[in-house]
């Protein structure tokens, strides 16, 4: 997962930051609640991993103006509160969990995995089918098929094509597509992402008469969403 982390106790920082790497998770620490809240509006993650006492602005504060904003990603807070009112407060305030510091290593890793299924985050089994409207993806068979029918897609347009359609509706900044689908990690200026995506636009048939469109959202990235929204 893409997880973004707010620590201002840069020795925990290091360490969470490790494990998470050392699982396979992409980490981006911040140790301003301000900082942090500029960075969630120029680019997307998959899961949110919040201290509590921060510089400048709580991490009660953050979830606040996250959930104020729209924002359903999911948060986990790991703090040192660990009194009922600060717990069912933040779990009030949008929340998903909530653990008290010290965090073991094996129990973050195992509720971060949770959290992240619970939002269906993470790729799809290489053999998995999904329908989206009239779109079928078929993982075993490689290809994407419209009304049944095969369409003829780069490699890196059916891979883009199907992480959007395994996250409709959700936003994605082009740093998070560069990552999750070309494997770039340092965020570059690029017209790669904004390419592939006019292509598949074409190429499926990504129209509001089928239901769905791809929006772009200026200065950030693109949603699949269905046009009902």
């Amino acid at each position: 997962m893409r997880i973004a982390y707010l620590e201002d106790d840069y020795a925990q920082a290091e360490l969470v930051t490790h494990w998470l790497r050392e699982a396979g998770h992409t980490c981006m620490h911040l140790a301003s609640g301000r900082e942090f809240m500029s960075l969630l509006r120029r680019d997307t993650f998959d899961l949110l991993l919040l201290d509590w006492e921060v510089p400048d602005m709580s991490g009660y504060a953050v979830l606040g103006e996250v959930r104020a904003s729209g924002n359903r990603t999911p948060v986990l807070f790991a703090t040192q509160r660990d009194d009922e009112s600060s717990i069912v407060g933040a779990l009030t305030q949008g929340a998903d969990d909530y653990m008290v510091k010290p965090v073991k290593q094996a129990e973050l890793l195992a509720r971060l995995s949770a959290l992240g299924r619970r939002a269906g985050v993470g790729d799809m089994d290489d053999q998995g089918m999904i329908t989206v409207g009239p779109w079928t993806i078929d993982r075993g068979r490689r290809q994407i098929l419209l009304e049944e029918e095969a369409v003829k897609l780069t490699d890196k347009d059916y891979e883009l094509a199907c992480y959007l359609f395994q996250n409709v509706g959700k936003l994605m900044s082009r740093a998070h597509l560069l990552e999750k689908v070309w494997g770039i990690m340092t965020p570059i200026e690029s017209r790669t992402v904004d390419v592939h995506i006019s292509r598949i636009r074409r190429s499926l048939q990504i129209r509001p008469e089928r239901g769905y469109r791809i929006k772009t959202v200026y200065q950030h990235g693109y949603r699949l969403e269905p046009m009902d929204e």
